[in-house]
């Protein structure tokens, strides 16, 4: 036998040979080298057939598939079954490949497909039980006309995949063959409907906030964790519906209605926070630790790095000893959190859309304009796939005439238009989700001073090239232990329990997921609903069974003289108690703390129908103002800083009398203006500059208008300082769990209280967070947070430690400020060049197309191949064009309006759509990426509906036969 190191060498050669298989692979698929005749066919085997005909089993009619010259289908069929069967057939043959790692992740089965490096992330949505949840959806909850659709779709998936190997199905396939023998399976209903579960997570609302605000208290005092979450700015940023409110004597909600907060049924404003729980007398502790800050803030002295203020408590009215082990089980569990593939983007601040619509009173063709473009993860190819769905004779055995934007793998149009309305999405931002603390023993867990017994189930985990592995579920009255799912917890207190396989609960505290998308819905009726949809109260009904996840929905009809318009908050909202806000993490054992039974009624949820002003924004901004309002939706919306640029540039377009046209929809589209630029700006251009490089650098802030297009170099320079101020100000003074991965301060320990002495001295600390979503992110929270501050010259904030261009540190605002604009300069000079004349924001805000799993993961030949870019792009965090950007990691785009679209209600034709990559999901097919360049122009493509109109477009025509 080998030694132990031998056999260690074996195994790694034996790593590094199937990768460079797979890179040869490749390298063979793109043409490169010798094998370019294989080659060419291996690309070629998956590209779908798109003209002629073909026979597709269980067809009742002919039907037809026609594509423009981007590859965008357009299908024709006589019955809803043959209709939503074509579609599936169509989807899998451009997208088949993300349609099966989408499955496969949904239902915690990524390790069958890319081995054991996948096993964590499985273990944890097998514990959320995404499919499960969907599979009881779909046996007892959906219509029989949606499982009928679902089954038709999912037969056109299977007719597409019989007789074929995975070679003939997607080049991705033929990688993976060459370390996993892999084989595809059919497609189910169950599928389809688990999709919306995904969806519902990238969009679940608040808890990552939850996290990090109990991560703070570790360094942060109560005082100073609500500074870094003020509260809604109204009086800057407009809400969505500005009137309205419940009507006590209907008990739905009103429109008109004056409208008024309180307390809401039994007590649902939850006031209160269980901040008791938290600490607020932490002592701070400057650079060299001597200096004594007020309730945890920051003292002064020297040294090389900041420390910060430490609090007692967790929140939430943690027992007394629970902290650390609540710290510890929530480092985990974020650190859990990140290893779940972000289909539409990093959760957080910056995650969102815009929509908004204009009354036919105030445009250019006399009906309503609107307009939508959702800020999500970029990934190759597109989350959407646009299409049309026309029943070649509307009628009640064939009742679709819709087009827009689908999901590749769920039937129906997401976001589009049908012959009478349009629609659009953004997310509503809810708060739909809470984490309880849990006490657990032995045995169970502690509810109501009883102990109650874990329900548990046993899961099984199949791994390509090694042994299954079982785990088991554990579950609440509260949800899952999602702390069970981590490989990071750490042991606290010696009376920890251990139960079966489950990991040590350190002092007894377990972390369980209360999620309203755990519970079985009806979301998938909504869609066909909203297909169907001809005027508001259809549309209002579909959105009736919109549960989750929480959206707003704005609509648009041509009926009239000028149209209407509307707007309906939907979803499935929890009722807390009083007493209970769903800020931080829950005790579990208190019954004070479990939702109620009932949600927020939906005749009780905000909606307007042609309000006054005659337009509708929405850009994940507070819905409605709670004084007017008697339910408490979330305490952590978005802060309106897109919602009320929209607003503004409406209202600057109208006010004389002018009308808004197409264009004019689509210019606000890409504006790239920066409300903290505008904020910011004047303050650092009365900064004595002495430095001449540094003072070149400023010079390129004078007369810039705030605008952030791809040339400008003042853009960049202001954002590199605004990156730098962030990290100054808050950033060093975070916990480690909240910073950037590998970014390393010298900070006294967390438990530390005394001046730093031979007993107490400082210690090294790096940071545990991904890039994309480590703090402080730079949005429109962080907007409020520096102005609350600004005018506050002497405000704690603004203290820094010394470093190496600054050896006395920050006191002040503005020294604070000069610093930020020195280490800016010299950032940007290392980056861009010492030329600042040459410096552009473009080339620092890359975007960079990666297919979402090689592409990620492979070896950098095979990267290379599968993903595309860079473009350099315009816009910015918070800004309406929003390629956003994470402040604490560096300035690439980590979110895209993700497709953009105009849609001129009535007149259907004379709307205008684009995606963000192109309709195939094949690396070298023509239509891979053929969309990407005039997306990253703001352009945007014709978008025909009407049967004249896309014959006119079509290029390719394929007869699917029964």
């Amino acid at each position: 036998m080998p030694s132990n190191t031998t056999a260690a060498s074996t195994k790694k050669k034996g790593r590094r040979a199937r990768l460079l298989v797979i890179a040869l692979v490749l390298a063979l698929v793109a043409g490169v080298g010798y094998g370019a005749y294989w080659s060419v066919s291996t690309v070629r085997a998956p590209f779908p057939q798109t003209t002629g005909s073909l026979k597709l089993e269980g067809l009742s009619a002919p039907v037809d598939v026609k594509r423009d010259g981007y590859g965008v289908p357009q299908i024709y069929a006589s019955t809803d079954e043959d209709l939503f069967r074509a579609q599936g057939y169509v989807q899998a043959q451009d997208r088949f490949w993300e349609m099966d790692v989408r499955r496969h992740m949904t239902s915690g089965r990524l390790s069958e497909m890319f081995g054991k490096g996948q096993v964590e992330t499985d273990a944890f949505l097998r514990t959320l039980g995404w499919h499960r949840v969907a599979q009881e959806e779909y046996d007892k909850l959906l219509s029989p006309e949606t499982k009928k659709n679902l089954q038709a779709y999912a037969d056109g998936v299977n007719a597409y995949l019989k007789g074929k190997e995975g070679r003939d199905v997607s080049v991705e396939y033929s990688a993976l063959s060459f370390t996993n023998d892999y084989a595809i399976e059919p497609w189910t209903p169950v599928d389809s409907v688990a999709w919306l579960k995904a969806m519902a997570w990238d969009l679940r609302g608040n808890m990552q906030e939850e996290i990090d605000r109990s991560l703070m208290t570790t360094r942060l005092s109560d005082k100073q964790i609500k500074e870094l979450y003020p509260a809604y700015p109204y009086d800057l940023h407009r809400p969505i519906v500005d009137k309205g409110g419940v009507d006590e004597a209907t008990g739905k909600f009103d429109p008109s209605a004056s409208g008024s907060g309180g307390n809401g049924p039994d007590g649902s404003d939850g006031t209160g926070n269980g901040s008791d729980g938290t600490g607020s007398n932490g002592t701070g502790n400057g650079s060299d630790g001597t200096g004594t800050g007020n309730s945890g803030g920051f003292g002064a002295g020297t040294g090389t790095d900041t420390g910060t203020g430490t609090g007692n408590g967790v929140g939430a009215s943690t027992p007394q000893g629970a902290g650390q082990g609540l710290q510890s089980q929530l480092s985990a569990l974020s650190a859990s959190l990140e290893q779940i593939p972000a289909l539409l983007g990093p959760n957080g601040n910056g995650i969102g859309s815009n929509s908004w619509v204009v009354s036919g009173k105030y445009t250019t063709t006399g009906k309503p304009l609107l307009a939508n473009d959702p800020h999500l993860a970029p990934q190759l190819p597109s989350l959407w796939y646009q299409m049309g769905l026309h029943c070649r004779s509307v009628s009640d055995k064939c009742r679709y005439d819709v087009a827009g934007y689908t999901f590749a793998g769920m039937p129906g149009v997401v976001i589009g238009h049908n012959q009478d309305i349009a629609w659009g999405f953004t997310n509503l931002g809810a708060d739909v989700s809470d984490l309880y603390l849990e006490k657990v023993t032995d045995s169970g867990y502690e509810y109501d001073g009883k102990e109650l017994p874990f329900v548990t189930r046993q899961e099984v985990i199949r791994i390509a090239g090694a042994k299954a592995r079982t785990i088991t579920v554990r579950t609440t009255n509260n949800g899952p232990l999602v702390s069970d799912r981590s490989n990071e917890l750490e042991k606290v207190g010696d009376e920890a329990p251990v139960t079966g396989p489950a990991p040590d609960r350190g002092d007894g505290y377990a972390v369980a997921l209360r999620w309203t998308a755990l519970d079985p819905g009806k979301s998938m009726d909504a869609v066909f609903k909203l297909n169907r949809a001809t005027d508001f109260k259809q549309f209002r009904e579909a959105a009736r069974d919109f549960e989750v996840p929480s959206q707003n929905l704005i609509y648009a009809d041509a009926k009239g003289a000028e149209g209407n318009i509307g707007y309906q908050a939907p979803g499935k909202i929890p009722v807390r108690q009083k007493g209970h806000d769903g800020t931080l993490p829950a005790p579990g054992w208190d019954k004070r703390y479990t939702w109620k039974k009932e949600f927020v009624p939906f005749d009780e949820l905000p909606y307007e129908e042609n309000p006054e002003r005659g337009y509708i924004v929405t850009a994940n901004q507070a819905v409605i103002d709670p004084d007017a309002y008697p339910y408490r939706l979330t305490e952590d919306w978005g802060y309106g800083s897109r919602s009320q640029r929209i607003n503004d540039l409406i209202e600057s377009k109208t006010k004389d009398g002018a009308k808004v046209s197409t264009e004019d929809m689509r210019t606000m589209q890409m504006d790239n203006s920066s409300e903290i630029a505008k904020l910011l700006t004047p303050y650092l251009l009365k900064i004595d500059i002495s430095d001449p490089h540094v003072r070149e650098a400023q010079k390129l802030l004078e007369g810039w208008n705030y605008t952030q297009d791809a040339d400008s170099g003042a853009a960049a320079y202001f954002n590199g300082v605004w990156r730098n101020v962030l990290k100054l100000a808050f950033g060093n003074k975070l916990p480690k769990e909240l910073r950037v991965k590998g970014e390393c301060l010298n900070v006294r320990p967390a438990d530390s209280t005394g001046p730093v002495d031979e007993q107490n001295r400082l210690v090294r600390e790096c940071g545990q967070r991904d890039a994309e979503s480590a703090q402080p992110d730079g949005g429109d929270r962080w907007y409020e947070v520096v102005r609350r501050i600004l005018a506050d010259e002497d405000n704690a904030w603004w203290k820094s430690a010394p470093s190496r261009t600054d050896r006395n540190g920050t006191a002040t605002r503005d020294e604070l400020l000069k610093r930020a604009m020195v280490d800016a300069r010299w950032e940007l000079t290392a980056k861009l060049g010492k030329d600042v004349d040459s410096w552009s924001w473009g080339r620092l805000h890359q975007l960079t197309l990666k297919n979402q799993t090689l592409g990620t993961e492979g070896p950098g030949l095979v990267q290379s191949l599968l993903n595309r870019g860079p473009w350099n792009l315009s816009g910015g965090e918070a800004a309406v064009n929003a390629t956003g950007w994470n402040a604490a990691g560096g300035y690439g785009v980590v979110w895209v309006p993700s497709m953009r679209m105009v849609v001129n209600v009535g007149d259907w034709d004379k709307s205008r759509w684009i995606n963000l990559t192109g309709a195939s999901g094949h690396a070298y097919s023509a239509h891979y990426t053929d969309q990407t360049d005039k997306w990253a122009k703001g352009e945007l493509l014709d978008w025909p509906y009407g049967k004249r109109a896309v014959d006119a477009a079509t290029e390719d025509t394929l007869a699917l036969t029964p």
